[in-house]
């Protein structure tokens, strides 16, 4: 039994799902998807990272003046809204890209595309 399973390790066994149908699969549906999948797992870890238990924002207001108090880091929430952007941009792209390979080859297999010239 797993006695010991917190967010990084579910951000993590997603990356390997997103990295395994990256590899496995030969539909560029399904490699667009599993581009997402392991971009939401990257996405989640990297706010597993920013994460301090008993955090506050990094505000300096007059109830908190000293500097000793635990922050939450704000430059990786800045990486993370910049991540979901550029990871909608492929999304949207690759999906662009996958509905011009089905016009020009009528099917989203790539072994079948390869055969074609």
């Amino acid at each position: 039994m797993i006695e010991y399973f917190n967010l990084q390790n579910a951000t993590i066994i997603l990356m390997m799902i997103g990295i395994f149908g990256l590899l496995t699969n030969r539909n560029v549906i399904k490699i667009i998807v599993s581009l997402n999948v392991f971009e939401i797992g990257l996405t989640l870890f990297i706010v597993s990272l920013a994460c301090v238990e008993g955090g506050q924002a990094p505000i300096l207001s007059a109830e908190n003046l000293s500097s000793a108090i635990a922050f939450v880091d704000p430059l990786l929430q800045a990486l993370v809204l910049t991540a979901i952007v550029i990871g909608v941009g492929t999304t949207a792209f690759g999906l662009v890209l996958a509905q011009k390979m089905f016009t020009k080859y009528n099917t989203f297999n790539l072994d079948e595309m390869r055969g074609e010239n």
